[in-house]
């Protein structure tokens, strides 16, 4: 065989084709033989050409797996010595390092079954030999060893990490510190002791000058391995980085901004300082390195791109630019800001394109400051939406857009502004910045109420007009656009709903593939215009509408299917029973969508090599292939799963508005929405968690006249709530535990505490981790000890876990109290003075819900909480004042005597809300509201000759009716009382009684309690009253008296 097969090497290293294949074919067939191994072994170290002992060496990698078992222990030493020869004779690099690959694959079954023990000792000495060569292929072996045997390696981990060292440092061959890196990046994987770690940090400044030398010579493949090390680096668990954050910050900085250095190359370096700013960002803070960074990625966005390049440096600028806006806001704002500033003024278009382009990324993560700065910010992007450049007006209004989207309600102050400017954009030359001024329309527009009322008739006549003459990217921008107008509009919309809904008529007929996504646009705005229509309108004109969108679903496109699911959502919801007909037909296509394959897909590459129809050509020393199945493609497709997402929320609200008529699904429902609350992606199993709890209020109307009803609705409950307990602690999406907190919060209120008694423990337990921050969803990736000074308020979560206290408290009462005791110190943790102004509000109105509902044992509490509410009394946040009134109103009223030594603390810091200075009206009912409940307890301990008058002046509320009942039980005890300090006040009473009845926002109980007030009045003063009221004016008398009794 071996005269044959060198022949057969040479012929096909041939350039002429047909001698390749031909020897080909026959090496295919030789190397079936396990004889083929010594045959390759010898042409590796004998053949005369480095090519031909090269190819050898990468055949006998192939081959040696599937024949090394039936080689007899003569002949597998054999193999073991030549291949240590040639690893130390051979001249040539390529072969060297091809039979080093050889090694690593036989050494993946010899050395686990001690049959190689003098491998290891061998490399060891061969690493510190005095030849190159053998340094760098021992190096080259180990690195290829750690795929194979690296776990053999940890008992001379410390003689290794020495070895490697050294060799990153040897100063007489620049292949050696090479090799040396690669190796080091290999060993990473199993650096995890302690020791180990701190050990580990050594090499960074090795690791940097290797990477240096390699860039300064052009060697950029080489140099990015570094970046790969501290990618794996940054990932590890351990704490791997410490001290060295900073050199490797500042290295992927300089590479960053390198215009001289490849795309890729460039793109590695940003990546590390994105991964740094995702899971390392306290480092970055700590090490004052945030500025630094900016510094450098803000320039970066100016950078003249390539649409195609994913790899753009601009693109990859701008994640770490909002990673780090997204976890260390404070730091990031006001340098980002600056920039802004500067560049808006710069002659360069790229610079004034960056500028816009920087404050839009940012909004999200460092929304609360920009809140407070939203004067110059906007500023900047609405001169930026008139600038002579197209691509500065397209970033403009895709800024103003992210805007729309994360500066809410703040940025509808200005919709003065801001809509004008957004309205002039849709007239833009260029359909780019068209598209993208929609985009800012229909976000800006869909927070907005009865501000849109002035402009929506110039709105509706560019966006109609737009619908009918635009092309179809624009035409579906646009129609999100009429969403937004439709829902902020409501009932002024009606008049142009006809006109839309016709339009909507003529795309939801579309079926050519490239007009699919605009017939799911138009089956969305359908759904938008005919919750504003309503039901009345809707039900005669609805059932063509169902057809054109269940014919939709025979056309194969998953976001036409999602946004028809939306569609069937909103008409449940609109219709109600109305909609009981349509669910034989709808519930199917949505168990359908359930039940797809999400796509999900890992294609496994297991070809052998007799299967490979590329042969061998382009063979080398470095070719991938080793015997091992390979993972090839990783896919997932984002659109079924929005399906999918649909889908379940749409079993949901089918359940919620049919009630009893879902019977029939109910089941199968369940079962769906089940599996789906345990679904990989967070959107699906957000949708999964809400409708669970709509599945309840199904199931309560279908078992409520069943014998065995009951029993069927306890199991239903008992899946429900389990599911809920373990989404607390066990899921790491904070929005799907934020539903699952609210679901129980409901289910306590709807069903009462007797049926959710069995879960208190662990309902308790589960808020409890939530409360000291420990569930899965709250464990920060950083290595590093977050500062109380640098937390950002939770508002997703946290405002969720907070309303569950007061949850139990109203189910309980006073039962409340031993579970209370466990929860109040992890509550109170959020009160400290170092957390967000956000949290302290969250614990006061938290600590006001408990004590309005758990009643006198919060008395318990008074001096921990006390004096926090009056401290926050003071607080320049309006929500923070109007927490702090409500709390301190139901403290006085809840707590007893213990109170009382704080009435005149609380007084004094309750008479600033009533005055001029206070400008939300909110506040003033919330220290009304307080006031009122102090005077009811404690009259005696309240001066009401001061007071009073103080009080009456902010009446009528204005803003929060919640308070009605408590102040005007207040005014009508007082009445009752024939209190002195009343008489004198009685002209103002009188007056503020007329506005009440007035008012269409006032209940009936409310209504009652100044109809009695005024009655009494009447009844002592008599005389003295008539010209007082025939003084008011006839709305006002009227409204008296149509709420006073006969008399």
């Amino acid at each position: 065989m071996s005269q044959s097969l060198e022949l057969l090497l040479i012929q096909f290293l041939m350039p002429d084709n047909d001698a390749r294949r031909q020897a080909e074919d026959q090496i295919k067939r030789l190397a079936k033989d396990p004889q083929v191994v010594p045959a390759l072994v010898q042409h590796l170290r004998t053949a005369k050409t480095p090519n031909v002992r090269q190819l050898a060496a990468v055949l006998l990698r192939k081959k040696i797996t599937g024949h090394w078992a039936k080689l007899n222990p003569q002949l597998r030493q054999l193999v073991k010595e030549s291949l240590i020869q040639s690893i130390t004779i051979e001249p040539s690099p390529p072969v060297r390092r091809a039979s080093a690959n050889v090694v690593s694959i036989i050494a993946k079954y010899a050395v686990p079954a001690g049959e190689w023990p003098d491998l290891l000792p061998f490399l060891f000495q061969c690493s510190q030999s005095a030849q190159e060569d053998h340094r760098e292929v021992a190096l080259i072996l180990f690195s290829s060893l750690t795929e194979t045997i690296g776990n053999s390696f940890r008992p001379h981990f410390g003689d290794l990490q020495a070895l490697l060292l050294k060799c990153l440092q040897d100063e007489t061959s620049n292949r050696v510190r090479v090799a040396a890196l690669k190796a080091v990046g290999s060993f990473i994987e199993f650096t995890h002791d302690e020791n180990e770690v701190i050990k580990f940090r050594e090499f960074i400044p090795s690791i940097l000058n290797v990477s240096r030398q390699c860039l300064a010579a052009g060697e950029e493949d080489v140099a990015v391995i570094a970046f790969e090390i501290f990618d794996e680096l940054i990932e590890s668990p351990a704490p791997l980085l410490g001290e060295s954050v900073k050199t490797i910050v500042q290295f992927s900085l300089e590479v960053s901004s390198s215009q001289n250095l490849e795309t890729s190359t460039r793109h590695q370096a940003i990546q590390i300082v994105s991964w740094l700013a995702k899971y390392k960002y306290n480092s970055l803070k700590k090490h004052k390195l945030v500025i630094p960074i900016l510094q450098v990625m803000c320039p970066l966005l100016a950078e003249s791109k390539d649409d195609d390049d994913d790899l753009a440096p601009d693109r990859a600028a701008a994640e770490v630019i909002d990673t780090i806006a997204l976890n260390i806001p404070k730091h990031v704002f006001l340098p980002v800001l600056e920039f802004a500033s500067l560049s808006s003024q710069n002659a360069n278009p790229k610079f004034r394109e960056a500028a816009v382009t920087a404050l839009g990324v940012i909004s999200e993560g460092c929304s609360e400051p920009m809140k407070q700065k939203l004067e110059p910010v906007l500023h900047i992007v609405l001169g930026a939406l008139r600038d002579t450049e197209q691509l500065v007006r397209g970033a403009a209004s895709f800024a103003l857009g992210q805007f729309a989207e994360h500066l809410q309600p703040e940025i509808i102050s200005h919709y003065e502004s801001v809509l004008p400017c957004i309205l002039h954009a849709l007239d833009d030359s260029s359909d780019e910045v068209k598209e993208k001024s929609y985009y800012a329309l229909a976000a800006f527009c869909e927070d907005m109420g009865e501000e849109i009322l002035p402009f929506i008739d110039p709105l509706m006549g560019k966006l109609l007009g737009a619908l009918q003459s635009n092309p179809r990217n624009l035409q579906e921008t646009c129609m999100s656009a009429i969403g937004s107008v439709a829902s902020a509009a409501e009932q002024a919309f009606i008049p142009y709903a006809e006109r839309v809904l016709e339009l909507m008529k003529m795309f939801m007929v579309l079926t050519n593939d490239e007009d699919l996504r605009s017939r799911a646009r138009a089956t969305e705005l359908l759904g938008i215009v005919a919750m504003c229509v309503g039901r009345a309108r809707m039900e005669p004109i609805l059932p063509p509408f169902i057809e054109a969108a269940i014919s939709g679903f025979g056309l194969d496109f998953s976001e036409l299917r999602e946004y028809t699911h939306g569609f069937f959502s909103n008409m449940a919801e609109i219709m109600g029973d109305g909609f009981v007909q349509y669910l034989p037909h709808v519930v199917p296509l949505a168990f359908s969508s359930c039940n797809l394959d999400d796509g999900s897909a890992v294609d496994i590459d297991d070809s052998d090599d007799d299967g490979n129809t590329g042969g061998f050509s382009g063979v080398s020393s470095d070719d991938e292939a080793h015997d091992e199945p390979r993972v090839r493609n990783i896919s997932i497709r984002t659109g079924v799963l929005d399906e999918k997402a649909a889908a379940t929320q749409a079993l949901g609200f089918f359940a919620l508005h049919t009630k009893g008529s879902f019977a029939p699904y109910l089941e199968e429902s369940l079962r769906i929405l089940v599996k789906h609350s345990s679904y990989f992606h967070e959107d699906v199993r957000l949708q999964a968690i809400t409708g669970l709890k709509h599945m309840l209020t199904a199931a309560k109307a279908v078992f409520q006249n069943q014998n065995d009803g009951p029993t069927k609705a306890r199991e239903i409950l008992d899946t429900v709530m389990g599911i809920y307990i373990k989404t607390m602690t066990e899921d790491d999406d904070k929005e799907v535990v934020a539903q699952a907190c609210m679901g129980i919060a409901d289910i306590m209120q709807d069903i009462g505490f007797v049926a959710i008694e069995p879960y208190v423990p662990q309902l308790v337990e589960s808020t409890l981790v939530l409360l000291r921050e420990e569930s899965a969803c709250q464990i920060t990736e950083s290595d590093d000890e977050i500062e109380d000074d640098d937390t950002e308020h939770d508002e997703v979560l946290m405002d969720a876990v907070s309303d569950i206290l007061p949850a139990f408290a109203k189910a309980m009462g006073p039962h409340f109290a031993p579970l209370f005791e466990k929860m109040f110190q992890p509550l109170m943790k959020f009160a400290k003075a170092s957390r967000p102004p956000q949290d302290r509000t969250m614990v006061v109105a938290c600590l006001a819900e408990i004590a309005q509902h758990m009643g006198s044992p919060i008395a318990a509490y008074i001096d921990a909480v006390t004096p926090l509410a009056l401290k926050e009394l003071a607080s320049s946040a309006a929500t923070n004042r109007r927490n702090a009134a409500f709390c301190v109103g139901e403290l006085c009223k809840n707590g007893g005597d213990s109170v009382l030594k704080y009435y005149n603390d609380i007084l004094r810091l309750l008479f600033p809300l009533f005055g001029q200075s206070e400008t939300d009206d909110a506040v003033r009912d919330n220290a009304a509201g307080a006031v009122a409940r102090m005077i009811m307890v404690h009259p005696e301990s309240v001066p009401l000759n001061q007071v009073l008058p103080v009080f009456l002046n902010v009446l009528p509320l204005k803003e929060d009716k919640e308070e009605s009942v408590a102040v005007y039980s207040c005014v009508l005890n007082l009445v009752l009382s024939s209190a002195q300090q009343i008489l004198p006040l009685v002209p103002d009473l009188v007056n503020i009684f007329a506005q009440v009845a007035l008012s269409p926002d006032e209940t009936a109980e409310v209504k009652g309690l100044i109809s009695r007030a005024l009655s009494h009045l009447i009844s002592i003063y008599g005389q003295q009253m008539q010209p007082i009221l025939s003084n008011l004016p006839p709305a006002h008398a009227n409204a008296l008296a149509s709420i006073a009794p006969n008399s």
